[in-house]
């Protein structure tokens, strides 16, 4: 007769390790950012599961962002599995970190029946794969991050300009990215300009910025 017992997460500001076991199996159910200091928080995860433990899966469904520090988390699992001879899984990788196992080269169904990355000889063609796959993971990574922090000042402005033109959301989104290049200007500093504006003190926005503006605006109102 199977039995389940729950154990409870151990919280960091980026991520939850919740699970609970069922008779000799852990079953862990990560959720949030797999960035720098997860892999410690889940080494200490699985020092705390009970001695009787003959296996562990994870469900990787919650996690939905990951760098390349989310490697080190699997060189976790792998460093578990061949220390206590014991079934490790992972599974249900969604979204970006499903991405970012794909430009690794790893099994994206289960990456711990991927080889781990090993140094390769300088100047070597598997060096040099492994080089521009970690350019490319970086750069994926950095584009994330800044959607990610620019997401806010974005939605507050094309609150502003719903608001103030009686526009929709999508409208005032096509607005914003016109206006963006027509003045050759980050949509995000577009966003923050016209978020400043709107402020009790506000300042105007550069000129540029002010004239692109005002020509999304004009286009809109003909159509």
């Amino acid at each position: 007769m199977t039995s389940a017992a729950s154990f409870p997460p151990r919280r960091q500001d980026t991520l939850v390790i919740g699970g609970r076991m069922d008779a000799d199996r852990a079953l862990l159910a990560p959720r949030g950012e797999l960035v720098r200091g997860c892999a410690q928080m889940l080494a200490e995860k699985l020092a705390a599961l009970p001695a009787g433990t003959a296996r562990v899966d994870l469900d990787m469904s919650g996690v939905h962002f990951m760098d390349t520090a989310g490697l080190e988390f699997l060189e976790v699992l792998r460093d578990h599995a061949r220390r206590r001879s014991m079934p490790v899984t992972t599974s249900r990788w969604t979204g970006q970190p499903r991405r970012i196992l794909e430009l690794a080269g790893l099994d994206t169904t289960d990456p711990l029946r991927s080889p781990a990355p090993r140094p390769s000889p300088a100047g070597s063609a598997v060096a040099l794969e492994r080089q521009e796959r970690l350019h490319l993971l970086q750069e994926e990574v950095e584009q994330l991050r800044q959607a990610i922090a620019s997401r806010p000042v974005i939605d507050q402005a094309r609150g502003i300009l719903m608001a103030t033109y009686g526009c929709t959301s999508d409208e005032a989104w096509h607005i914003l990215r016109e206006a963006s290049q027509l003045s050759n200007t980050k949509l995000r500093t577009v966003a923050e300009s016209l978020t400043a504006c709107a402020a009790a003190e506000g300042t105007p926005p550069p000129p540029e910025v002010r004239t692109a503006l005002a020509r999304a605006l004009a286009r809109r109102a003909a159509r």
